[in-house]
């Protein structure tokens, strides 16, 4: 007797773009705003690792945003599964999924595709539409839109929104470039330097740095209403084929549960929200608590230290002694940690800021961080563990990603990284038996074995403490 496979519809589309800086996220908060304005319940979604433009998604929504990583989810047919699984599993009771591509639409590891946009619709099988900076153009700008839905076959490209123009220049050139390009006109948005996001070495500054956001994401929803075509937009979205799970989730707990304390504040802000679901999945209960604000760590069996702007608030961090001095004794006492970038920054000795002022930090890593004028290591590696550890045993291997402007003179030689698209290779990670901190950041979706050993640790080390006691 055969069974048949259940498929769950859900509404989705990606906006994408030719190239950086062409407003995607602008535009996607507008839509997310004004889909939310008219109770259809959104749900957001972001291309690759980015941390910060979730962090926009999520205040205009009030609910997480997902990231979708072919790379990190770990490459070709099984991050495809674990992509469509989780826009599945956040998505169906969803009014609408909006997913955010990142960089330009093609644009993927090395000089490929591999990661990219394109190869997220493609998986997922979403419609697409084109965002396009409209300054400039006339009709050339149906040469853009006709070259990016022809470049692949299988595009997924149905439709195009016009940025920074104004709508009577999007109308008087609308049926010139939908005939031209073969594609639907959705709308344009006008250049609103009111409403503008700032940007630093990372990207954009974070979402909880904007004290106006809220009326910023008001008055960007109400010109979505005037000159996006929302409801088309809609219908393109409830076009896409229905999703069936294929177990690229599936997950089995192992007993007990341990307390994990998270840092997480305007310093340490980036997590990817699956990540934190996996660690719970596989016993993990989390609390927060805040380097900047808090004096002492909470009562916990493990600790995780993400990823931020530590290097803006390192004079706070200094200041705070008592927390310093918290953790320090914690690591002292071999409590299971997973620190990366940011993290792994705060528990060196010293910092060295830009105008070469150093600050005392936890202490736990010997030696200095300290900012540099470049990216150093930016993009997706993989990475193969040289002994047992914490999270894996020797050979185990995980994809990862880095992009930081510091560096450290204790780097580690615990891991190799292998660059992406490339031949390079490199030693980093600072890892023992109750310890992994380092600059590359994963994703527990692509490694879930990684995070039942963090928390198996972080069980038996409470269950030491409690016989000892």
């Amino acid at each position: 007797m055969s069974s048949s496979i259940q498929e769950t519809p859900v509404p989705r589309l990606l906006l994408a773009a030719p190239c950086s800086g062409s407003g995607k996220t602008t535009v996607v908060c507008a839509l997310l705003q004004a889909l939310k304005d008219r109770g259809l319940s959104p749900a957001a979604f972001k291309s690759g690792p980015d941390y910060i433009d979730p962090m926009f998604h999520r205040r205009v929504l009030d609910t997480p945003s997902y990231n979708l990583d072919l790379f990190l989810f770990g490459r070709h047919e099984r991050g495809a599964a674990v992509a469509r699984d989780t826009l599945l599993y956040h998505g169906a009771a969803a009014g609408i999924s909006i997913l955010e591509g990142a960089m330009g639409y093609y644009d993927g590891v090395g000089t490929g595709s591999e990661a990219s946009a394109y190869e997220l619709a493609a998986a997922t099988d979403t419609p697409v539409v084109l965002v396009v900076d409209g300054r400039g153009a006339g009709l050339s700008l149906a040469a853009v839109l006709k070259g990016m839905a022809d470049f692949r076959a299988d595009s997924h490209v149905v439709g195009f929104i016009v940025n920074r123009i104004k709508p009577m220049v999007y109308e008087h050139f609308k049926a010139a470039w939908e005939a031209a390009s073969g594609l639907k006109a959705l709308g344009c948005f006008p250049d609103m330097p009111d409403c503008t996001f700032s940007s630093r070495h990372l990207g954009l500054v974070t979402a909880g740095e904007i004290a106006d956001l809220q009326v910023k994401m008001a008055a960007l929803a109400a010109q979505a209403e005037k000159s996006l075509a929302i409801d088309e937009l809609l219908a393109c979205a409830r076009q896409a084929a229905p999703l069936a799970e294929s177990g690229g989730r599936s997950f089995h707990a192992g007993p007990g549960r341990a307390v994990i304390a998270v840092a997480r504040d305007e310093a340490f802000c980036f997590y990817y929200e699956d990540s934190l679901q996996v660690l719970q999945q596989a016993g993990a209960d989390l609390v927060f608590f805040s380097p900047l604000h808090d004096e002492a760590l909470p009562s916990c069996d493990g600790l995780y230290l993400g990823g931020g702007y530590p290097e803006l608030y390192a004079q706070a961090l200094s200041r705070n002694t008592a927390m310093r001095a918290s953790l320090r004794r914690a690591l002292a006492a071999r409590r299971p940690c997973f620190a990366e970038c940011g993290g792994f920054m705060y528990l060196h000795e010293t910092f060295r800021d830009s105008q070469d002022r150093q600050w005392p930090w936890v202490g736990a890593i010997p030696g200095e961080t300290f900012m540099t004028s470049s990216l150093k290591r930016f993009g997706y590696v993989t990475l193969r563990a040289e002994k047992d550890n914490l999270l894996c045993c020797a050979g185990d291997t995980v994809t990862a990603h880095e992009f930081h402007y510091s560096n450290s003179a204790c780097s580690g030689r615990d891991f190799t990284a292998y660059k992406a698209g490339s031949r390079r290779q490199w030693p980093c990670i600072v890892a023992n038996d109750h310890f992994v901190g380092g600059y590359p950041h994963i994703h527990f979706l692509g490694k879930r074995a990684w995070a039942t050993r963090f928390v198996a640790a972080c069980i038996h080390g409470k269950e030491e403490k409690s016989y000892e006691n």
